[in-house]
């Protein structure tokens, strides 16, 4: 085209307000398309146009560039790489890997530095399972390669494709990008590669959501037992400075019994994503025996990093998490923390002078929220040949000065269905994992009752239910003793307070950092919760024949159940089984 018509594939820089960047000649450009700002090429997303005006949000930092400078568009949106490569790596925000980075700019991140996600010249040995002249639509298998030792990668149809195989390559070694499979579509041939690409803010396709049955085994009793979270479920953690959201998101990237692990680090100080990426390499998986990085992929975007790239990390993430969902695979994604992630969007939003909502945030916080957590859920893939998987989506929450009513806490427990809240009173006496148990609650109890039940104890629900009281018994009797003292209590609800005291120091209690402690299986979840229920129906009965209280607490069972949590994770049936005979023949003897 000409004259004043003519669209350009090159803009120029108008106005810049740190990430926020307005170009003008952008006349033909989409809405979240990626751009290259000024002679550094640093990555821009469009995020808001008008006539041939359009904003950009920098995901790099902007100082020294100039009015003037050109805006290259690129055509696509933001978009991240899918492959056989993705386990074991580390990206930043918008999955430039950090490793490559380094050995092209050293320890500071250059501006405008490009790095390719995957590694191309790295060869795979494929499998192929599809056949010439079989029909293939979106999510259908082509073939497999082993990614890592507990991760067997499916080579995928892309979601948009579908044809008949014309030509299959054979069993051999292909680099990602190698053509392994050509398909007739429309009178034309596809070409595929072992490479997707895919919009991050666009959620990949499903058949249809499914109703979460299956419990996310994460090895913390608190979690497992009293408020549990089923796979495909959402949860949040808040909590104010020093409560323990990173250690407890560290647990359950550690522990949980899922497939794949996606942790985001948006926002974070640098320190605690440095710990993670340390730690993280060392750790053995309990499952497999692996080390925990073959199923794993870190996404580290901390609060010194632009603030721009901070907002796109949790789409990238997710992404991701939706790619290994669709070969079948159960994945739990932590993102550490959503309120970093918020602050993002309302200094974005501020630079654009759009009306604030309640304390500066935007009017369409919760919206953009919803739209994060309804990537979860357990689904039924979208392929021909039935497959289902899952993303657990569990979110840290940073709200200042531990106060649960600001807009990023509230908005979030509107659309999640686990209530973790840590508590800062229970930090200070240093009981770890602080999570009230009187605060929190679980929308899933009911729903993984029936696997418990099947796989672990029929009674597991009863259990629960019956501790559940009992510390709500203990917050009721603690309004008593500040009035009348706790020697005044009649002698059975003082046995009341010494179980609670023993359900709250040797079962909720849990050490992170111990070898054995760090991680419960569910049985001796339930073992020790029966044993210290044991315990209180037969003090109750002592109590009630007239013995006293102090002779029961000296009775060396008791101590003997203070230890429990420290038993080995391979034997504890047998000990505990002794622990209960020992607790029974005491009490008899008084």
């Amino acid at each position: 085209m000409n004259g004043d018509n003519e669209v350009s594939d090159v803009g120029m820089i108008d106005m810049i307000a740190g990430p926020v960047v307005k170009a003008i000649g952008m006349r033909g450009s989409k809405m979240y398309d990626v751009v290259l700002v000024g002679d550094e090429k640093l990555i821009g997303e469009i995020i808001e146009l008008e006539g041939d005006e359009a904003t950009i949000q920098v995901y790099e930092e902007t100082a020294g560039i100039v009015p003037g400078e050109p805006v290259e568009k690129t055509g696509e949106p933001l978009s991240v790489e899918l492959g056989p490569g993705l386990m074991r790596m580390i990206y930043d925000g918008i999955q430039r890997p950090l490793e490559g980075i380094m050995k092209e700019s050293g320890d500071f991140i250059s501006r405008g530095i490009s790095v390719r996600p995957l590694n191309a010249e790295r060869r795979w040995s494929f499998h192929p399972t599809a056949t010439v002249g079989q029909e293939l639509s979106g999510g259908d298998e082509m073939g497999w390669v082993q990614e890592t030792p507990t991760v067997r990668h499916m080579i995928m149809v892309p979601p948009t494709k579908s044809g008949k195989v014309s030509a299959m390559a054979p069993e051999g070694e292909y680099t990602v990008d190698e053509v392994i499979c050509e398909i007739e579509h429309n009178g034309g041939i596809e070409k595929l590669t072992m490479v997707q690409r895919w919009p991050v803010r666009v959620a990949r396709p499903f058949k249809r959501k499914l109703d979460p049955s299956i419990p996310l085994i994460t090895g913390q009793r608190i979690l497992d037992t009293f408020f549990p979270i089923a796979k495909g479920g959402t949860a949040a953690i808040p909590g104010g400075f020093g409560t323990g959201k990173t250690v407890t998101q560290h647990q359950l990237a550690k522990w949980s019994d899922a497939s794949i692990i996606v942790y985001i680090g948006c926002g974070e100080r640098g320190n605690e994503m440095t710990e993670v990426l340390r730690e993280f390499p060392e750790l053995v998986d309990p499952r497999t025996g692996q080390p925990l990085m073959t199923r794993t992929v870190l996404i580290a975007n901390t609060s010194n990093m632009p603030v721009a790239a901070r907002e796109a990390s949790v789409y990238t993430g997710i992404t991701l998490a939706e790619y290994y969902r669709d070969m079948g695979y159960d994945v739990a994604l932590m993102a550490d923390s959503t309120s970093r992630w918020a602050e993002a969007l309302r200094e974005i939003s501020g630079r654009l002078e759009e009306m604030p909502g309640e304390e500066g945030y935007p009017a369409y916080l919760s919206s953009r929220l919803a739209n994060f957590y309804e990537r979860a859920g357990l689904v039924e893939c979208h392929t021909t040949a039935p497959r289902k998987g899952s993303i657990s989506v569990i979110g840290a929450v940073s709200p200042p000065g531990g106060d649960f009513s600001e807009p990023v806490t509230q908005n979030t427990l509107r659309i999640v269905k686990v209530f973790w809240a840590l508590d800062s009173n229970l930090a200070d006496r240093r009981h770890f994992p602080s999570i009230n148990w009187l605060r929190s609650y679980s929308l899933y109890t009911d729903k993984v009752e029936g696997w418990w039940k099947e796989n672990v104890d029929p009674q597991w629900i009863d259990l629960r239910n019956r501790a559940m009281s009992l510390l709500q018994q203990e917050a009721e009797l603690q309004e008593i003793i500040q009035l009348v003292g706790p020697d005044a209590l009649p002698p059975t609800q003082q046995v009341v307070l010494e179980t609670t005291r023993m359900l709250r120091e040797d079962f909720l209690q849990q050490n992170a950092f111990h070898d054995v402690d760090s991680y419960c299986p569910e049985k001796k979840q339930t073992m020790m919760i029966r044993a210290i229920l044991w315990f209180h129906d037969l003090a109750t009965a002592a109590v009630e024949r007239g013995v006293t209280i102090d002779r029961v607490r000296s009775l060396e069972g008791r101590v003997l159940i203070s230890r429990m949590a420290k038993l080995d994770n391979n034997s504890f049936e047998k000990e505990i089984k002794i622990v209960m005979k020992r607790v029974k023949e005491e009490i008899a003897s008084l």
